[in-house]
């Protein structure tokens, strides 16, 4: 009897921690694709999709040393002082906690010709955190550290 007690409780062990795997694997996919929304949104100058993936209280701690809050991006945008050629983030790892995403890793890019650092090849460390709300996956803040200009 013992042995069907010690089979069972290994049994539903295994079942919820799997369980839990996909839950996590589910999420992790949903946030990648939201980056790579993100990725391409900028890549494309496509406003309207950043602004449906970035929350109202958006803020990023900007590459050259200052903080930008929704409004100063918008402007950032506009003026063309966020515009590249090219952008390819590499993720290394998302954690969750709760109703946030921390995503963290590098980027490469290539500014457009009317931006700082224009025709060189910037790789950055990045944090990423977005926060679930109402349901949503929302970008709330950003960390990007140039760490090569080339």
């Amino acid at each position: 009897m013992k042995n069907y007690k010690f089979i069972f409780l290994l049994f539903t062990l295994f079942v919820f921690s799997q369980t839990n795997i996909y839950a996590q694997t589910n999420s992790e996919k949903q946030i990648r694709k939201l980056e790579n929304q993100e990725k391409e949104a900028i890549l494309k100058g496509d406003t309207t999709t950043l602004f449906k993936l970035w929350s109202p209280n958006f803020v990023v701690n900007t590459p050259y040393s200052g903080v930008a809050t929704i409004k100063e991006i918008k402007g950032f945008l506009s003026s063309g002082q966020v515009d590249y050629t090219s952008l390819d983030r590499i993720i290394e790892k998302i954690t969750f906690t709760g109703d946030i995403a921390i995503v963290m890793g590098k980027e490469i890019i290539t500014p457009e010709k009317n931006t700082q650092n224009a025709g060189k090849t910037v790789t950055r460390r990045f944090t990423n955190i977005w926060m679930k709300t109402k349901g949503v996956w929302l970008l709330t803040a950003r960390q990007a550290t140039n760490i090569v200009v080339e």
